[in-house]
């Protein structure tokens, strides 16, 4: 890159002046504070920008300047010659067709085979991804956030090419998978790009590092030298963010929401013409069996565990977003789960949710201001000016100017998002707060400043929280107790710094090993 400057519509520049090289089977680690343009450059190298964007200078690949290339050239850069790994994968896929169906269009788009040879194909990438032959046959809005993103590292693989771009590719994964991803990818990927705000993750598998502030490269070197002696001051405030959050005391109280016997299953695509035509059972596949736990006021429990283990299904269940084949949900004694909408509809604002995915939750269509004022005037909580004001000093509470009031979701960087999401569920002022990684797509010093606002609201307010994390260094700061959640189990389940100091169930042990926390 040479030169080069990017501006999305009606926007000033994002990128400035951008020099950058990559050796052919380098692997380089792009590193900064969501909004810096890191993805922007991402998304430059292969003119994925919106349309009315403004790019000036000059993109090199191979000798070849990718801003012009014509579309029939681009369609063979992408995919071909550079794959993709997208921040938030449910943008890559399209929700009525399945996985087997994306792969398989992939495959159709760049080579000749047949549709026996296509199939085989794909299910060895789902294999190299670690993800089951039963995914083939399923739609994105049956897996798991992590086994989605899955799929997406299997389609940015799939042709081979010599360059990936992967951006923050491991966010919704947990330590153990994360690792075998990132490996596979430098195993897979003779050359990578790895956007990221996590400068363990990039430290172990680059070889060199860029720092993005502001939309330029402030700093640019080997990975060890940077991260060990960063010579500008962002840099070195980047590596000195840490969480330092005090748990307070809890009191013993009565529980306020209580999960009993939960179980949920739902039947798996079908195999065979019989299972087709209804002449023989399909078989249904377990998300959660038998999970029981209680939350008391005040109180942090924290939903660890491996990607598809049932974390966000639980969360959805206890929200009523759908509904368990067995259980019983209580809230303050009142059993939520046989209520239709209209009784539901008082509980609702007492229980919200931080989505994993900001994008698949805020509307396209609206503001920021529109998507912030929306529920206030739902549940008939302020109008007019009074509104304003509230949706006002919450944006800025959770980091963001008034600046953002008149854009839209996707005029916004994937942690600016993220930060809309968690004002929007905290404009309600919920009793209980479900935060389904509410920060795995920030960096380190916003994940910091998240982090201690939730801690202080939780003072303030007097929140309850389920906090589904895989981040055990976040568990271990935030909550109270910790329900280690595997293939629809909890395995393990008491104070958390018991559980993570003191592991008992083999899969723990695993987890508190490939997050450092093993003494």
């Amino acid at each position: 890159m040479r030169h080069l400057w990017v501006a999305y519509p009606h926007s000033p520049w994002a990128l400035q002046d951008i020099h950058l090289t990559l050796a052919p089977g380098e692997r380089l680690g792009l590193v900064g504070e969501s909004g810096s343009g890191k993805s922007t450059l991402g998304r430059a190298l292969v003119r994925l920008l919106p349309q009315g964007s403004r790019v000036q200078g000059e993109i090199l690949l191979d000798g070849v300047n990718v801003l012009t290339l014509s579309p029939r050239q681009l369609r063979h850069l992408r995919g071909e010659q550079v794959g993709f790994v997208f921040q938030d994968p449910m943008t890559r896929l399209n929700p009525l067709m399945t996985v087997g169906e994306h792969l398989r269009e992939t495959l159709y788009a760049h080579r000749r085979m047949t549709a026996a040879e296509a199939k085989a194909t794909g299910l060895a990438m789902l294999q190299a991804v670690q993800l089951p032959e039963r995914c083939w046959g399923q739609y994105p809005h049956q897996l798991s956030g992590g086994m989605r993103q899955r799929v997406g590292i299997a389609l940015a693989l799939l042709l081979r090419p010599p360059l990936v771009i992967a951006d923050e590719p491991t966010t919704s994964l947990d330590a153990t998978v994360a690792a075998e991803i990132l490996q596979l990818l430098v195993r897979l990927a003779p050359a990578l790009i790895l956007i990221s705000h996590d400068l363990h993750l990039v430290s172990q598998y680059c070889q060199r590092v860029a720092v993005m502030y502001q939309g330029q490269i402030v700093e640019e070197g080997m990975t060890a030298q940077v991260l060990t002696q960063p010579q500008h001051p962002y840099t070195q405030a980047l590596r000195g963010a840490n969480l330092t959050l005090a748990v307070p005391p809890l009191t013993p109280a009565v529980p306020c929401l209580v999960v009993q016997e939960l179980k949920h299953s739902y039947p798996l695509p079908a195999q065979t013409p019989l299972q087709l035509l209804g002449w023989r059972p399909v078989p249904q596949l377990t998300v959660l069996d038998g999970v029981n736990f209680s939350l008391q006021p005040g109180e942090t429990l924290g939903l660890v565990g491996e990607s598809g283990s049932g974390k966000s299904t639980c969360a959805r269940i206890i929200l009523k977003l759908i509904h368990p084949t067995q259980g019983q949900v209580f809230w303050h004694n009142q059993d939520i789960i046989p209520l239709n909408a209209r009784q539901f509809r008082p509980y609702r604002r007492h229980l919200q949710i931080i989505f994993q995915d900001p994008r698949a939750c805020l509307n396209p269509l609206l503001t920021v201001e529109q998507i912030l004022r929306e529920p206030l005037r739902i549940h008939g909580l302020a109008q007019g000016q009074r509104a304003g004001d509230m949706v006002r000093e919450l944006l800025t509470q959770v980091g963001l100017s008034a600046e953002y009031l008149p854009r839209y979701p996707q005029q916004l960087s994937g942690g600016q998002q993220q930060r809309v999401a968690i004002a929007r569920a905290l404009i309600m002022r919920p009793q209980v707060l479900i935060c389904d990684e509410p920060v795995s797509m920030l960096d380190a010093q916003v994940q910091v400043q998240i982090l201690q606002l939730l801690a202080q609201l939780r003072q303030e307010l007097g929140l309850t929280f389920l906090f589904i994390t895989h981040d055990l260094r976040v568990a271990r700061q935030f909550c109270h107790r910790i329900a280690v959640l595997r293939r629809g189990q909890i395995v393990e389940y008491g104070c958390a710094q018991t559980v993570l100091d003191h592991p008992q169930h083999p899969y723990t042990q695993e987890l508190v090993c490939a997050a450092g926390l093993h003494r």
